[in-house]
């Protein structure tokens, strides 16, 4: 499998509907959707059988579908619905419930699903059987598809609006997505990332088997663990999903074992997607301001420091590495939840959350690795950031790693300094309220406008000195100016790049602004991608 074509797989599921199986707290309804042979489990023995696993050669289980569901539209995969009256713990009458996702299109892997009593851990799969389902809107023949085909994936559910609208998606791969309190899916979430920017063709680990704990009548946390394979890794995973009102909160314990040596190992791997924003302009012509789920990667590090790093839609591939010990955090934003900002009423980028990673295990020395790719519009995502440790990972290695998951509007910490609000870039070489003036400036240059709020910006004495303190790794920066912007309670720092080189190589540039001896802002960080020097010229 492909990025590209896991990708356009993964487009049916914002619209995909609902499913179903029963509670395991009696014969009754062991019997209803739970069908399988009572089998034993706990979650100290699935890592033992993740670890015994990679030991052993890979056997890809991706089967052949028949025609009529290989080749189903997203609207025909859409339509396939499960019937909510067979959820699988519709019998406990409780806050929770699950759906499954019926298999079909690029979803060729058969996912088990078990419920488990968690008293006496027994554990019950729940297999395919078209009852389940309503094929009615599909066009879809039921009788052409036969035999125990295993699910796609599921779906979360929460009171007051069980079988209505979902909260958590896991589908395609390990790939899963929340919702906030705006109930907008953005940004996917990953088991494991593996050779996402390596030599070798990037590998898309599958989640294949995951069992439910059967939920009490007044629980209000979902418990899953999971059976993750590859050609290259096994891992057995926990998952404590708590769905509160505003924000997903999951908390993860990820047992990870190396069948083969890894050249690079992604842990928390999130994709979105960036198209174009007020920093990067290139791909937005059209009636929308801004197209993206997500406008940049945040990072609190081990020391301390807070980084902001605006996303970019490059014209070529990039990979950026920021070396770190022990992350307080880090994850994708989307900071502006602004309609006008977007203009868009389809699919609502105002309204997508931001996903945020807190270790709660020592990760030790690795780096926060960040992928960039292009793409020509907002149906593909093009951008990765995962961890990857610096050990490198050989075979027969196992790790374990603990974290949270934060799928909220914004992260749920943040530093006490003033934070980046906005990054803007055009035409440079003149003074800001003669653009241009009467002609083009002389010399061509590239202006860059950052804006700082937030960290008592408002509240410095008037009169007080800002300086901003600007490293770029080639070319000059020159023509600051320091502006207060009272709409946002802050201040625009703005200067232009000017090349000392016919270089092309993109330009790294830092920034924060302190006075004195106090810093006062984050760090900002960005990638320019100075034009050939043929294209250095204005008309």
């Amino acid at each position: 499998m492909n990025r590209r074509n896991l990708l356009k797989a993964s487009m049916a599921l914002a619209a995909y509907g609902s499913v179903s199986a029963s509670g395991l707290y009696a014969a009754r309804a062991l019997a209803a959707a739970a069908d399988g042979e009572i089998e034993h489990f706990d979650f100290a023995e699935l890592q033992a059988h993740a670890k015994k696993l990679a030991g052993k050669g890979y056997v890809s289980n991706k089967q052949v579908l028949p025609p009529v569901l290989a080749d189903m539209t997203p609207l025909q995969f859409n339509a396939i619905r499960y019937d909510p009256n067979h959820s699988l713990w519709k019998d406990v009458h409780g806050q929770l419930d699950v759906h499954f996702f019926h298999v079909g299109m690029g979803f060729k892997t058969p996912v088990r699903m078990y419920s488990v009593d968690p008293q006496n851990k027994q554990a019950r799969e729940v297999h395919f059987r078209h009852d389940l389902f309503n094929y009615e809107s599909s066009g879809i023949d039921k009788n052409l598809v036969k035999g125990d085909l295993g699910f796609a994936g599921f779906k979360l559910f929460k009171a007051p609006e069980i079988a209505i609208n979902d909260v958590v998606s896991f589908l395609g791969a390990s790939y899963f997505r929340a919702v906030d309190s705006n109930k907008q899916y953005g940004l996917s979430a990953r088991g494991l990332a593996i050779d996402s920017y390596a030599k070798r063709q990037e590998e898309f680990p599958d989640f294949t088997k995951f069992w439910f704990e059967t939920p009490d009548k007044n629980a209000t946390r979902f418990v899953v663990y999971a059976l993750l394979d590859s050609p290259s890794a096994t891992g057995a995973y926990r998952f404590d999903i708590d769905c509160q009102a505003g924000q997903v909160v999951m908390e993860i314990d990820a047992h990870i074992n190396a069948r083969t040596d890894i050249q690079q190992l992604g842990i928390s791997p999130m994709t979105s997607m960036f198209s174009c924003g007020t920093h990067e302009r290139r791909m937005c012509d059209t009636i929308h301001p801004q197209i993206h789920d997500s406008d940049r990667l945040s990072m609190w590090r081990g020391n301390g420091e807070w980084i902001c790093r605006p996303l970019n839609n490059p014209a070529k591939p990039q990979f950026s590495a920021f070396a770190d010990t022990d992350p307080k955090g880090f994850g994708l934003v989307q900071s502006d939840h602004e309609f006008s900002s977007y203009q868009d009423t389809v699919v609502w980028y105002s309204r997508r959350p931001s996903l945020w990673v807190e270790p709660i295990t020592a990760w030790g020395e690795g780096e926060v690795s960040l992928l960039e790719l292009p793409t020509t519009g907002e149906t593909m995502d093009n951008i990765v950031v995962f961890w990857t440790p610096k050990t490198p990972v050989k075979a027969g290695d196992s790790m374990n790693y603990g974290y949270k998951l934060f799928l909220s509007p914004l992260p749920p910490v943040s530093t006490p300094l003033a934070q980046v609000h906005a990054t803007r870039s055009g035409m440079g070489g003149f003074l800001e309220g003669w653009a241009p003036g009467e002609h083009y400036p002389k010399t061509w240059a590239r202006r860059f406008a950052v804006d700082f709020n937030g960290g008592g910006l408002d509240r410095l004495p008037e009169g007080t000195g800002i300086e901003p303190i600007v490293t770029v790794t080639h070319g000059k920066v020159q023509d600051f100016n320091i502006l207060v912007l009272p709409d946002i309670k802050g201040y625009r720092v703005t200067f232009d790049w000017v090349p000392d080189s016919d270089s092309v190589e993109p330009v790294e540039m830092r920034m924060f602004i302190r006075t004195g001896d106090r810093t006062l802002s984050e760090t900002w960080m960005y990638q320019y991608f100075p034009p050939a020097p043929d294209r250095r010229k204005y008309p």
